[in-house]
Protein backbone atom coordinates (compact mmCIF):
# COMPACT_ATOMS: atom_id res chain seq x y z
CA UNK A 1 0.00 0.00 0.00
CA UNK A 2 1.68 3.10 -1.04
CA UNK A 3 0.65 6.23 -1.08
CA UNK A 4 2.07 7.33 -4.72
CA UNK A 5 -0.83 6.14 -7.13
CA UNK A 6 -2.64 9.05 -5.51
CA UNK A 7 -0.53 11.58 -7.40
CA UNK A 8 -0.23 9.02 -10.60
CA UNK A 9 -4.20 9.15 -10.56
CA UNK A 10 -4.04 12.53 -10.24
CA UNK A 11 -1.29 13.84 -12.93
CA UNK A 12 -3.40 11.11 -15.35
CA UNK A 13 -6.93 13.24 -14.27
CA UNK A 14 -4.91 17.16 -14.90
CA UNK A 15 -3.58 15.85 -18.64
CA UNK A 16 -7.14 13.69 -19.47
CA UNK A 17 -9.24 17.22 -18.55
CA UNK A 18 -6.54 18.97 -21.08
CA UNK A 19 -7.25 16.78 -23.71
CA UNK A 20 -4.53 15.01 -25.76
CA UNK A 21 -1.59 17.09 -24.48
CA UNK A 22 1.70 15.43 -26.33
CA UNK A 23 4.29 14.48 -23.41
CA UNK A 24 6.96 15.95 -25.94
CA UNK A 25 5.55 19.50 -24.73
CA UNK A 26 6.92 18.96 -21.80
CA UNK A 27 10.43 19.44 -21.79
CA UNK A 28 13.03 17.72 -19.64
CA UNK A 29 13.70 19.43 -16.95
CA UNK A 30 10.35 19.90 -16.31
CA UNK A 31 8.89 19.61 -12.74
CA UNK A 32 5.58 20.21 -12.30
CA UNK A 33 4.29 20.58 -8.81
CA UNK A 34 0.89 18.92 -7.81
CA UNK A 35 -2.04 19.45 -5.34
CA UNK A 36 -5.31 17.49 -4.89
CA UNK A 37 -7.09 19.97 -3.27
CA UNK A 38 -9.99 17.02 -2.46
CA UNK A 39 -7.89 15.28 -0.04
CA UNK A 40 -6.29 18.83 1.34
CA UNK A 41 -10.01 19.53 1.91
CA UNK A 42 -10.76 16.06 3.08
CA UNK A 43 -8.22 16.05 5.38
CA UNK A 44 -9.65 19.95 6.90
CA UNK A 45 -12.71 18.05 7.45
CA UNK A 46 -12.14 15.52 9.36
CA UNK A 47 -10.12 17.54 11.27
CA UNK A 48 -13.28 20.05 12.39
CA UNK A 49 -15.41 16.98 12.34
CA UNK A 50 -13.22 15.75 15.03
CA UNK A 51 -12.45 18.75 17.13
CA UNK A 52 -15.34 18.05 19.94
CA UNK A 53 -17.12 21.37 21.03
CA UNK A 54 -19.46 19.85 24.00
CA UNK A 55 -18.14 18.05 26.94
CA UNK A 56 -21.33 15.24 26.21
CA UNK A 57 -19.89 14.50 22.77
CA UNK A 58 -16.67 13.80 23.83
CA UNK A 59 -17.90 10.97 26.51
CA UNK A 60 -17.27 7.51 25.51
CA UNK A 61 -20.22 6.00 24.11
CA UNK A 62 -21.19 2.02 24.96
CA UNK A 63 -21.16 -0.50 22.04
CA UNK A 64 -20.95 -4.54 21.45
CA UNK A 65 -18.76 -6.21 23.21
CA UNK A 66 -17.92 -4.01 26.52
CA UNK A 67 -18.96 -4.96 29.95
CA UNK A 68 -20.84 -3.33 31.91
CA UNK A 69 -21.19 -3.30 35.83
CA UNK A 70 -24.80 -2.78 36.48
CA UNK A 71 -26.25 -3.06 40.24
CA UNK A 72 -29.86 -1.92 41.57
CA UNK A 73 -30.00 -2.42 45.26
CA UNK A 74 -33.24 -4.50 46.36
CA UNK A 75 -33.01 -6.15 42.80
CA UNK A 76 -29.60 -7.07 42.12
CA UNK A 77 -26.18 -5.63 42.77
CA UNK A 78 -22.69 -6.95 42.05
CA UNK A 79 -20.82 -8.63 44.75
CA UNK A 80 -18.12 -7.50 46.83
CA UNK A 81 -14.84 -7.16 46.33
CA UNK A 82 -12.74 -10.08 48.08
CA UNK A 83 -9.27 -9.68 49.32
CA UNK A 84 -7.92 -11.77 46.62
CA UNK A 85 -10.29 -10.94 43.25
CA UNK A 86 -11.70 -7.76 41.94
CA UNK A 87 -14.93 -9.31 41.19
CA UNK A 88 -16.62 -12.60 42.44
CA UNK A 89 -17.24 -15.16 39.90
CA UNK A 90 -20.35 -17.68 39.48
CA UNK A 91 -20.05 -21.06 39.13
CA UNK A 92 -19.70 -20.44 35.27
CA UNK A 93 -17.06 -17.83 35.63
CA UNK A 94 -18.92 -15.09 34.95
CA UNK A 95 -18.57 -12.17 37.17
CA UNK A 96 -21.44 -11.01 39.06
CA UNK A 97 -23.31 -7.95 38.23
CA UNK A 98 -21.30 -7.74 35.15
CA UNK A 99 -23.03 -7.13 31.82
CA UNK A 100 -21.58 -7.57 28.14
CA UNK A 101 -23.42 -5.85 25.67
CA UNK A 102 -23.98 -8.13 22.71
CA UNK A 103 -23.72 -7.86 19.03
CA UNK A 104 -27.64 -6.89 18.83
CA UNK A 105 -26.47 -3.69 21.02
CA UNK A 106 -28.30 -4.77 24.42
CA UNK A 107 -27.70 -6.50 27.92
CA UNK A 108 -29.70 -9.15 28.92
CA UNK A 109 -30.79 -8.08 33.12
CA UNK A 110 -32.74 -9.77 35.46
CA UNK A 111 -36.66 -9.18 35.83
CA UNK A 112 -36.58 -6.56 32.43
CA UNK A 113 -35.04 -8.46 29.37
CA UNK A 114 -32.83 -7.81 27.21
CA UNK A 115 -32.25 -3.36 26.90
CA UNK A 116 -30.32 -1.50 24.45
CA UNK A 117 -27.77 0.59 25.16
CA UNK A 118 -25.48 0.74 22.58
CA UNK A 119 -24.31 4.24 21.48
CA UNK A 120 -24.97 5.69 25.00
CA UNK A 121 -23.10 7.03 27.22
CA UNK A 122 -22.97 5.47 31.09
CA UNK A 123 -25.04 8.39 32.35
CA UNK A 124 -27.60 7.81 29.52
CA UNK A 125 -27.65 4.46 30.70
CA UNK A 126 -28.13 4.75 34.21
CA UNK A 127 -30.93 7.46 33.43
CA UNK A 128 -32.89 4.41 31.06
CA UNK A 129 -32.49 2.05 33.43
CA UNK A 130 -33.63 4.34 36.95
CA UNK A 131 -36.74 4.71 34.42
CA UNK A 132 -37.30 0.70 33.41
CA UNK A 133 -36.70 -0.37 36.97
CA UNK A 134 -38.92 2.81 38.55
CA UNK A 135 -41.52 -0.03 37.65
CA UNK A 136 -40.78 -2.59 39.90
CA UNK A 137 -39.51 -0.48 43.12
CA UNK A 138 -39.59 2.82 44.44
CA UNK A 139 -37.27 5.28 43.59
CA UNK A 140 -34.84 3.01 42.14
CA UNK A 141 -31.02 3.75 43.03
CA UNK A 142 -28.82 2.44 39.75
CA UNK A 143 -25.10 2.34 39.54
CA UNK A 144 -23.28 1.96 36.24
CA UNK A 145 -19.55 2.02 35.09
CA UNK A 146 -18.12 0.19 32.59
CA UNK A 147 -15.72 -2.85 33.41
CA UNK A 148 -14.09 -3.69 29.78
CA UNK A 149 -13.66 -1.33 26.91
CA UNK A 150 -14.25 -4.23 24.08
CA UNK A 151 -16.18 -2.18 21.44
CA UNK A 152 -13.75 0.21 19.75
CA UNK A 153 -10.44 -1.65 18.63
CA UNK A 154 -7.26 0.10 17.12
CA UNK A 155 -4.89 -2.11 15.19
CA UNK A 156 -1.33 -0.70 15.77
CA UNK A 157 0.50 -2.65 12.89
CA UNK A 158 4.05 -2.43 11.57
CA UNK A 159 7.30 -0.64 12.74
CA UNK A 160 6.08 0.21 16.50
CA UNK A 161 7.69 -0.97 19.81
CA UNK A 162 4.85 -2.55 20.66
CA UNK A 163 2.09 -3.24 17.83
CA UNK A 164 -1.02 -5.14 18.56
CA UNK A 165 -4.53 -4.76 19.10
CA UNK A 166 -5.84 -2.32 21.22
CA UNK A 167 -9.20 -0.88 22.73
CA UNK A 168 -10.20 3.01 22.66
CA UNK A 169 -11.13 3.81 25.65
CA UNK A 170 -12.16 7.39 25.19
CA UNK A 171 -12.38 9.69 22.00
CA UNK A 172 -8.75 9.08 20.94
CA UNK A 173 -6.89 11.53 18.13
CA UNK A 174 -3.94 10.39 16.01
CA UNK A 175 -1.42 11.45 18.02
CA UNK A 176 -2.21 9.68 21.02
CA UNK A 177 -3.14 6.29 19.25
CA UNK A 178 0.50 6.42 18.02
CA UNK A 179 1.70 6.57 21.54
CA UNK A 180 -0.51 3.31 22.44
CA UNK A 181 2.10 1.50 20.64
CA UNK A 182 5.39 2.12 23.07
CA UNK A 183 6.90 4.64 20.87
CA UNK A 184 8.76 3.35 16.97
CA UNK A 185 11.31 1.30 16.01
CA UNK A 186 14.28 2.77 14.69
CA UNK A 187 13.72 1.85 10.93
CA UNK A 188 10.19 2.81 11.06
CA UNK A 189 9.40 4.86 7.76
CA UNK A 190 7.27 7.93 9.02
CA UNK A 191 6.76 8.79 5.44
CA UNK A 192 5.31 5.56 3.97
CA UNK A 193 2.86 5.66 7.61
CA UNK A 194 -1.00 5.80 6.58
CA UNK A 195 -4.34 5.29 8.83
CA UNK A 196 -6.84 3.09 7.38
CA UNK A 197 -10.55 3.28 7.67
CA UNK A 198 -13.12 0.63 6.14
CA UNK A 199 -10.27 -0.51 3.91
CA UNK A 200 -9.48 3.02 2.56
CA UNK A 201 -6.42 5.21 3.26
CA UNK A 202 -7.11 8.38 4.93
CA UNK A 203 -4.64 11.31 3.15
CA UNK A 204 -3.09 11.93 6.32
CA UNK A 205 0.39 12.69 6.76
CA UNK A 206 1.95 11.02 9.80
CA UNK A 207 5.59 12.14 9.28
CA UNK A 208 4.07 15.88 8.86
CA UNK A 209 2.11 15.56 12.21
CA UNK A 210 5.42 14.08 14.22
CA UNK A 211 8.15 16.40 12.98
CA UNK A 212 5.92 19.77 12.33
CA UNK A 213 3.31 19.46 14.68
CA UNK A 214 0.76 19.86 11.87
CA UNK A 215 -2.27 19.48 14.23
CA UNK A 216 -4.60 19.34 10.76
CA UNK A 217 -3.33 15.95 11.20
CA UNK A 218 -4.61 15.08 14.35
CA UNK A 219 -7.30 13.57 13.80
CA UNK A 220 -9.91 11.69 15.83
CA UNK A 221 -9.58 8.06 15.79
CA UNK A 222 -12.49 5.94 15.56
CA UNK A 223 -13.70 2.37 15.81
CA UNK A 224 -11.67 -0.08 13.86
CA UNK A 225 -9.27 2.18 12.31
CA UNK A 226 -5.58 0.64 11.44
CA UNK A 227 -2.23 2.56 12.02
CA UNK A 228 0.76 1.14 9.84
CA UNK A 229 3.60 2.45 9.68
CA UNK A 230 6.33 -0.17 7.50
CA UNK A 231 10.12 -0.22 7.96
CA UNK A 232 12.61 1.45 5.89
CA UNK A 233 13.93 -2.25 4.53
CA UNK A 234 10.12 -1.99 2.47
CA UNK A 235 11.19 0.89 0.99
CA UNK A 236 10.66 0.74 -3.25
CA UNK A 237 9.75 2.17 -6.68
CA UNK A 238 7.52 1.12 -9.58
CA UNK A 239 8.87 1.11 -12.44
CA UNK A 240 6.17 0.82 -15.69
CA UNK A 241 6.18 1.12 -19.56
CA UNK A 242 9.04 -0.29 -22.14
CA UNK A 243 10.74 -2.36 -19.83
CA UNK A 244 10.91 -6.09 -19.41
CA UNK A 245 9.56 -6.90 -16.03
CA UNK A 246 7.30 -3.83 -14.73
CA UNK A 247 6.42 -3.66 -11.28
CA UNK A 248 8.27 -2.80 -8.02
CA UNK A 249 12.05 -2.39 -7.62
CA UNK A 250 13.16 -2.87 -4.27
CA UNK A 251 15.41 0.01 -2.46
CA UNK A 252 18.89 -1.13 -1.42
CA UNK A 253 18.93 0.35 2.34
CA UNK A 254 16.45 3.21 0.93
CA UNK A 255 19.17 3.89 -1.57
CA UNK A 256 18.79 3.67 -5.62
CA UNK A 257 18.83 6.08 -8.51
CA UNK A 258 17.20 6.18 -11.50
CA UNK A 259 19.68 4.34 -13.90
CA UNK A 260 19.79 1.85 -11.31
CA UNK A 261 16.24 1.01 -10.91
CA UNK A 262 15.45 1.32 -15.29
CA UNK A 263 18.65 -1.58 -15.29
CA UNK A 264 16.76 -3.94 -12.41
CA UNK A 265 13.37 -3.59 -14.49
CA UNK A 266 15.16 -4.02 -17.46
CA UNK A 267 15.21 -1.05 -19.80
CA UNK A 268 16.49 -1.41 -22.81
CA UNK A 269 15.41 -4.73 -24.18
CA UNK A 270 12.75 -2.43 -25.42
CA UNK A 271 12.56 0.75 -27.55
CA UNK A 272 12.24 4.12 -25.34
CA UNK A 273 12.28 7.39 -25.69
CA UNK A 274 14.67 7.98 -23.00
CA UNK A 275 14.83 11.86 -23.03
CA UNK A 276 11.21 11.49 -21.60
CA UNK A 277 11.23 9.25 -18.75
CA UNK A 278 8.70 10.61 -16.57
CA UNK A 279 8.25 10.50 -12.28
CA UNK A 280 5.76 10.80 -10.49
CA UNK A 281 6.84 11.46 -6.69
CA UNK A 282 4.65 11.84 -3.40
CA UNK A 283 5.82 14.20 -0.83
CA UNK A 284 2.91 14.06 1.15
CA UNK A 285 -0.22 12.04 0.85
CA UNK A 286 -1.80 15.40 -0.68
CA UNK A 287 1.09 17.04 -3.13
CA UNK A 288 3.27 15.36 -5.22
CA UNK A 289 5.48 16.03 -8.64
CA UNK A 290 5.62 14.96 -12.04
CA UNK A 291 9.03 15.43 -13.16
CA UNK A 292 9.97 14.84 -16.99
CA UNK A 293 14.22 13.42 -17.27
CA UNK A 294 16.50 13.07 -20.15
CA UNK A 295 17.92 9.85 -19.10
CA UNK A 296 20.45 10.79 -22.28
CA UNK A 297 22.23 13.49 -20.19
CA UNK A 298 23.47 11.34 -17.28
CA UNK A 299 24.04 8.18 -19.35
CA UNK A 300 26.49 11.13 -21.09
CA UNK A 301 27.94 11.75 -17.93
CA UNK A 302 26.18 15.91 -18.89
CA UNK A 303 24.43 15.04 -15.27
CA UNK A 304 24.20 13.72 -12.02
CA UNK A 305 22.51 10.28 -11.33
CA UNK A 306 18.94 10.85 -9.79
CA UNK A 307 17.88 9.30 -6.57
CA UNK A 308 14.80 8.28 -6.19
CA UNK A 309 12.36 8.17 -3.19
CA UNK A 310 10.77 5.21 -1.77
CA UNK A 311 6.91 4.90 -3.48
CA UNK A 312 8.54 6.62 -7.01
CA UNK A 313 6.11 5.29 -10.33
CA UNK A 314 8.62 5.68 -13.36
CA UNK A 315 6.90 5.42 -16.39
CA UNK A 316 9.35 4.92 -19.62
CA UNK A 317 7.38 5.74 -22.89
CA UNK A 318 7.64 4.19 -26.30
CA UNK A 319 9.21 6.27 -29.11
CA UNK A 320 7.09 8.52 -31.41
CA UNK A 321 3.96 8.08 -28.76
CA UNK A 322 1.12 10.69 -29.41
CA UNK A 323 -1.02 12.18 -26.92
CA UNK A 324 -0.72 10.71 -23.14
CA UNK A 325 -4.20 9.36 -23.25
CA UNK A 326 -2.61 7.12 -25.27
CA UNK A 327 0.13 6.30 -22.83
CA UNK A 328 -2.71 5.64 -20.27
CA UNK A 329 -4.69 3.30 -21.92
CA UNK A 330 -1.13 1.56 -21.68
CA UNK A 331 -0.53 2.41 -18.22
CA UNK A 332 -3.73 1.31 -16.93
CA UNK A 333 -3.49 -2.26 -16.89
CA UNK A 334 -0.08 -1.94 -14.86
CA UNK A 335 -1.57 0.02 -12.31
CA UNK A 336 -4.81 -2.28 -12.28
CA UNK A 337 -2.51 -5.26 -11.46
CA UNK A 338 -0.77 -3.51 -8.71
CA UNK A 339 -3.72 -1.51 -6.76
CA UNK A 340 -4.81 -4.06 -4.49
CA UNK A 341 -0.84 -3.76 -3.28
CA UNK A 342 -0.49 0.47 -3.67
CA UNK A 343 -4.26 0.90 -2.59
CA UNK A 344 -4.74 4.47 -3.91
CA UNK A 345 -6.22 7.36 -2.17
CA UNK A 346 -8.48 8.02 -5.50
CA UNK A 347 -9.80 5.24 -7.21
CA UNK A 348 -8.80 4.35 -10.82
CA UNK A 349 -12.26 5.06 -11.73
CA UNK A 350 -11.49 8.53 -11.39
CA UNK A 351 -9.45 8.73 -14.19
CA UNK A 352 -12.75 7.49 -16.20
CA UNK A 353 -14.83 9.70 -14.68
CA UNK A 354 -12.68 12.71 -15.79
Amino acid sequence: MRRSLLFLVLVLGVFILGGCVRYEQYAPGTVMEIEDRSAVLEVENLSVQTMPETEEITEYRVGSGDVLSISVPGLFERSERPRNELYRRDDQGDTLGSFRVYTSGKVLLPLVGGVEVAGMTVEEVQLKLINIFGAYIKKPVVTVEILEFKSQPLYLLGKFNRPGLYYLDRPTKLLHGLALGNGLADNANLRGARVVRSDRILPLDIYQLLYYNDRNQNVQLVSGDTIYVPGNEDQQVFVFGQVKTPGPVAMDNGRLNLVQALSSAGAGEKPYDDSHIRIIRSLTPTRGQLMVVDLGLIANGHALPMPLMDGDIIYVPKTHMGGWNEQLQELLPSLQAISGVIQPFVQLRYLKNN
